[in-house]
């Protein structure tokens, strides 16, 4: 688990760390047979780093039924941080649409995780078991381990993503205005104004104008 936790962090994009994730879930924890993130935009289901596509469908029927044990776990007002299911048949009267349609997909038992920082929410981990009574309670504490580890390292992975975008972001706005100064012979100030209006005429953003800019060597 502490070598999973440092290979996590050592992951050089969001994608990777997110792949780890998963893939150490099938690894680590007994049980496990497939793993995905699902992270919740209002009512509409993404699915990270899947291992299986039986991740992927289950997250699109809880997407397309609005219920089921994942689906609880990323919305944050349920209050559920770990929830772990030995037989989804059970619990027919809790998902009363998802539960048997799941049983169909193959889906036995499940655990999920929501994953958080201090700072931030980031949705569930979802580890599922194609047999009924799969998971232990050393399962879900190896979940948990894992669970935690992973949120620090998404949060950060994320974290770094963003602010590469965003000095790429104002290096490609940096090289436009220098365009625009050289061939309009303008100070900074004025060519970012340009570069400002042009961006709320055309309705584009900013660092797509800055890019236009710098393949065409100007505004048109």
């Amino acid at each position: 688990m502490a070598s999973m936790a440092r290979d996590l962090l050592a992951q050089d994009s969001v994608a990777a760390t997110l792949g780890r994730i998963t893939g150490s879930a099938t690894e680590l924890v007994e049980g496990c047979d497939a793993a995905g993130i699902l992270v919740l935009h209002d009512h509409r289901v993404e699915s990270l780093a899947p291992t299986e596509q039986l991740v992927v469908d289950s997250d699109r029927l809880q997407e397309q039924l609005g219920e089921g044990p994942c689906f609880d776990a990323a919305r944050t007002s349920q209050g559920e941080r770990v929830f772990r299911i030995a037989d989804l048949t059970a619990n027919v009267q809790r998902w009363p649409a998802y539960a048997p349609q799941a049983h169909d997909l193959g889906v036995g038992s499940m655990m999920g995780f929501l994953l958080y920082t201090e700072e931030e929410e980031l949705g569930a981990l979802n580890l599922y078991s194609r047999k009924a009574g799969a998971f232990t309670e050393d399962s879900e504490t190896a979940g948990w381990l894992l669970a935690s580890h992973a949120a620090v390292a998404f949060s950060s992975a994320r974290t770094h993503a963003q602010m590469e975008h965003a000095v790429a972001t104002r290096h490609v706005i940096g090289e436009a205005m220098g365009i625009l100064m050289g061939a309009r012979h303008l100070t900074e100030d004025q060519a970012f104004d340009v570069l400002r209006r042009y961006s709320q005429e055309q309705n584009t953003k900013l660092r797509e104008v800055a890019r236009q800019i710098c393949e065409r060597g100007g505004i048109d």
